[in-house]
């Protein structure tokens, strides 16, 4: 496994991670070829994992523990590069790719600074600064409803408020490709729902979402199209309503039923 330099708000590009020039586009579709992984004493994290990420809503990522799902993330993104394989986008400069999308981890890294300090922070690196900034960061914090609470130290906040700066601070950068590893997880009820209707505020605003989750219900909420990973391998791809009424692996279906998968 070799691992990849990221920013704060968007992936980098490795010896296998390559994109066209192409800024008219955008930067999707995503291409994955055969992708494979090695972990330390586990070969095969990732297995011959192909796939094609279109703008096509929110895509939910399923699989039980250990599947590698948030290892298939980390490569989308560029976080990890694959031992096998290859990532193309297919639109975009290399630094068209890296500004063209974000990914928000399951525990959210925020600075030692205000609220709105983390979310101009973003845009600061990206180069965009005066008025353009400042209605960027105050468009971001009104879809996070965190207005009220923008001068405060986001690391006070509690874990869903949080979670929701995480979230306004990767949007306020404009990505056309977001990724979200596990973003309810731990979250009591109430400030998971929050979290939830920003992800579809998000999707609503045009920005395609690929996200895991163990939540079912959210699954069935939230979800455009399924990806079902187990034991490092991609055994579905289907829209959400085929995938719920119809699966076409064994595991699939046990892990719908609830059944523990080996």
């Amino acid at each position: 496994m070799r691992s990849a330099p990221a920013s704060d708000t968007g992936g980098a590009a490795g010896a296998d991670f390559t994109s066209a020039a192409d800024p008219v586009t955008g930067i999707l579709p995503l291409k994955l070829e055969k992708v494979g992984l090695d972990l330390p004493g586990h070969v095969n994290a990732l297995r011959d994992v192909s796939l094609t990420l279109e703008r096509d809503g929110l895509c939910v990522v399923l699989g039980p523990n250990g599947a590698g799902k948030t290892l298939l993330l980390k490569i989308c993104h560029g976080l990890l590069r694959a031992d096998r394989g290859s990532v193309r986008w297919s639109g975009g400069t290399g630094d068209g790719v890296r500004r063209g999308q974000a990914m928000v981890l399951q525990r959210p890294v925020l600075l030692r600074r205000s609220v709105r300090g983390n979310v101009e922070y973003a845009l600061r690196l990206q180069g965009i600064g005066g008025t353009e900034r400042i209605r960027r960061s105050g468009s971001a914090l009104a879809l996070a409803r965190l207005e009220h609470v923008a001068q405060r130290p986001a690391r006070s906040l509690s874990g869903g408020e949080q979670q929701r700066v995480a979230l306004a601070r990767a949007w306020a950068t404009q990505p056309e490709v977001l990724f979200l590893d596990e973003p309810s997880t731990h979250l009591d009820p109430i400030a998971a729902r929050d979290v939830e209707r920003m992800i579809a505020d998000i999707r609503a605003a045009g920005t395609t979402i690929v996200m895991t989750t163990h939540d079912l219900g959210q699954a069935h909420r939230l979800a455009d199209r399924i990806l079902f990973l187990h034991r490092g391998r991609l055994l579905e791809q289907q829209p959400a309503a085929e995938f719920f009424r119809r699966q076409q692996s064994p595991e699939a279906r046990a892990f719908l039923q609830g059944e523990l998968l080996g």
